[in-house]
């Protein structure tokens, strides 16, 4: 099986998470530069074969588009050119910075440590990437 690539897309910073081969577990991969999102993950797919983009795509509590939607949305459609043969999956990101950031203290990190936000985009990332996960299966089990 190839792997599952979430992004957690800001305009400063990307957040990036992958799956095992099994698409099993979800793992922090890397937080990179915005401008640099797209090389990097051209570099990875020449080193590992990824079959699926997960995006984390924000919404407010109304399930409206935010101020970052239409950021999101335009990276989504460079993903596409950049990428055409790996389809792109829009996840709800509500929430998971705050989720994130919650980890990060029941994990125990450091105040100094959690001021780190390169540290809060790659938990991010992870979080809409358990996400997805979480709903392919709930999805299967109702299936079956």
């Amino acid at each position: 099986m190839a792997r599952i690539l979430a992004i957690d897309y800001g305009q400063k910073r990307v957040g990036l998470a992958v799956t095992d081969n099994l698409q099993i577990i979800a793992t922090a991969l890397d937080t990179i530069h915005s401008k640099d999102v797209i090389k990097y993950i051209s570099d990875y797919i020449k080193c590992e074969t990824v079959e699926l983009f997960v995006v984390g795509f924000p919404k407010d509590l109304h399930n409206k588009p935010t101020d970052a939607t239409k950021y999101v949305e335009a990276f989504i459609k460079h993903l596409g050119k950049a990428f055409p043969n790996i389809s792109v999956v829009k996840i709800d990101e509500r929430f998971t910075s705050k989720i994130a950031f919650r980890t990060m203290i029941d994990g125990g990190l450091k105040k100094s440590d959690r001021r780190d936000k390169s540290m809060i985009d790659k938990i991010s990332a992870v979080i809409i990437l358990q996400s997805y996960l979480e709903q392919r299966q709930n999805e299967k089990n109702r299936i079956e």
